[in-house]
C-alpha cells in the first residue's frame, strides 16, 4: 500500500493511465468506427491536461500545488462524466449541445453528410462489462481523486 501513496508513483501511474485512456478512445473511433457523442470528446480534455501536470508532478513532487491542480483537474472529470453518464440513464436532461451540429440548412450535400455524423449523448454504442465508458471514467476520476487526496493529507515528503 506505500507503494500507491508515494507521489512520484502517483504522477506516474496517472500519467500512464491518461496516455492509455485517450490512445483507447481514439482506437475505439477510429479502429472500431464507434462515433463519439460530444460530451465524450469534452471528457478526453482532463486526461490531456493530466498528462502535463503529471509531468509536472513527478519532476517537481514536493509541490502540493501540482498535486491540487492533477485533484482539480480530475475533479471536474469526474463531474463531467457522472453529467454524462446520468444522460445515459435519464438521469438528467440532454443538453442541446448534444445533438444540434449548427449545419447550414440550406446545403443538401451538408444535411446528408452530417446524419452520419451525429451522436446523441444518450446512446451507449460501446460498453466493458456491462458498463458504459462514461461509467467507468467516472468511476477512475473518482478513484484518482481519492487517492490522490489522501496522498495530499497523509503523504510527508
Amino acid at each position: 500500500m506505500n507503494f500507491v501513496l508515494k507521489r512520484k508513483n502517483i504522477y506516474l501511474f496517472i500519467f500512464l493511465y491518461s496516455i492509455i485512456a485517450l490512445l483507447s478512445a481514439i482506437y475505439i473511433e477510429k479502429v472500431l468506427g464507434f462515433l463519439p457523442c460530444k460530451l465524450c470528446i469534452y471528457q478526453r480534455i482532463p486526461f490531456l491536461a493530466a498528462i502535463f501536470i503529471c509531468f509536472l508532478g513527478y519532476n517537481y513532487f514536493k509541490s502540493d500545488r501540482i498535486l491540487i491542480a492533477l485533484i482539480i483537474t480530475f475533479t471536474l472529470s469526474t463531474a463531467l462524466a457522472g453529467y454524462h453518464f446520468g444522460i445515459e440513464n435519464s438521469i438528467f436532461e440532454e443538453y442541446g449541445g448534444c445533438t444540434n451540429t449548427n449545419i447550414d440548412v440550406t446545403n443538401k450535400e451538408k444535411i446528408i453528410k452530417s446524419l452520419g455524423m451525429v451522436k446523441n449523448c444518450k446512446d451507449v454504442e460501446f460498453n466493458i462489462l456491462g458498463i458504459s465508458l462514461s461509467g467507468l471514467n467516472f468511476l477512475t476520476s473518482l478513484l484518482i481523486v481519492l487517492f490522490s487526496l489522501r496522498a495530499l493529507v497523509y503523504e510527508k515528503n
